[in-house]
């Protein structure tokens, strides 16, 4: 019983899900503005995903994807839209992503990294240069 529970907590001390690296950016965060939360989970190949999951709006439900250059998108609810997507695993963060500006309506090229302090730095690039954010972890909506 003592192995199986050490051979665990090896276990979950090298995986990704559980490292405490740039790479741990899975759960649920607050943006910079505090007036979204989104949600970042496996893409299903051990990718981050993440999608909005609460707007600060009296009928968050009803505010749309006005901004979107899709005429099928611009008319869904912006809640559940993908935020960010494709990202690549390097040493100390994720790369080679993008994320989704709502208020725009346009994509950009993201990096994505877990800092020591818990924080999650959430950078927008358009070619070299990048504007960042720092988004805090949230509890479920």
């Amino acid at each position: 019983m003592r192995t199986l529970a050490l051979t665990t907590a090896v276990f979950m001390a090298a995986s990704p899900a559980f490292a405490a690296d740039g790479k741990d950016v899975f759960g649920i965060w607050k943006v910079e503005s505090g007036s979204a939360l989104v949600k970042i989970k496996d893409c299903g190949d051990g990718t981050p995903c993440g999608s909005l999951v609460h707007i600060n709006a009296q009928n968050a439900a009803a505010v749309l994807d006005d901004q979107n250059p899709d005429p099928v998108l611009a008319q869904k609810p912006l809640l559940g839209s993908r935020m960010l997507w494709g990202f690549e695993a390097k040493t100390d963060k994720w790369s080679g992503g993008r994320i989704y500006d709502a208020e725009s309506g346009k994509d950009y090229k993201s990096k994505i990294k877990r800092l020591d302090d818990g924080t999650l730095q959430v950078k927008g690039c358009i070619g070299p240069f990048c504007q960042s954010q720092i988004w805090t972890k949230s509890p479920a909506p």
